[in-house]
């Protein structure tokens, strides 16, 4: 029985000094990475971590998505993103990188899922709700951009992009009045902004 115990015992150690091992190989390659993203050497930083890569990191999958993506990579930066969404299906970071890429290809289609899907996490979330507007703003879809704005705009009453974009999405409503209190909001916090200018010099 002793001599069991002790075989266990060694068993043990010895894997956990394996993974000990694993995850400080990691946190060098890490380290690595990001030093050679900060000098602008993308290929450098993938090849640091794809030397210690584990199809079931969720860590390592998602920052080769976002490395990838400074490479211009975008079809294997979206595959990572992917992978990591694959391990973490509510992870809202991995959703919100995925769109970089995506977007970068034109894939706005995979990008307004995305942000509809964060929205189904946390529906108060800033950054999709924000993205949607922008995005149904430009499509000239005024009533559904201003949906999503005017949610942010009862959290964020005095951030800009949030004014500014509510402001637009009113104006080309004909909702000239609420714009125009908005255009007007938004030179408090810039007084010189053109975007704000110009949309109250429409109003006149």
């Amino acid at each position: 029985m002793k001599i069991q115990f002790i075989s266990f015992a060694l068993v043990l150690l010895f894997i956990t000094g394996i993974k000990a091992q694993d995850i400080n190989t990691q946190i060098l390659a890490f380290e690595k990475s990001y030093a050679h993203e900060y000098s602008g050497k993308y290929s450098d930083a993938i090849k640091d971590l794809a030397a210690v890569y584990s199809d079931n990191s969720y860590e390592i999958n998602l920052r080769l998505g976002w490395l990838n993506y400074l490479a211009g990579n975008f079809t294997e930066a979206i595959s990572y993103y992917q992978r990591s969404i694959s391990i973490r299906p509510l992870s809202i970071k991995a959703r919100l990188g995925l769109n970089y890429p995506a977007s970068a290809v034109g894939n706005w289609e995979k990008v307004i899922n995305q942000y509809k899907y964060i929205l189904k996490i946390a529906p108060n979330n800033y950054t999709a709700n924000l993205r949607l507007g922008q995005i149904y703003l430009n499509r000239k879809e005024y009533k559904a951009a201003a949906r999503y704005f005017e949610l942010l705009l009862s959290q964020y009453p005095f951030t800009y992009d949030v004014i500014i974009n509510t402001a637009w999405s009113y104006y080309y409503q004909g909702k000239q009045r609420e714009a125009k209190l908005l255009f007007q909001k938004v030179l408090l916090i810039y007084a010189n902004d053109k975007s704000a200018k110009q949309g109250l010099n429409s109003i006149k």
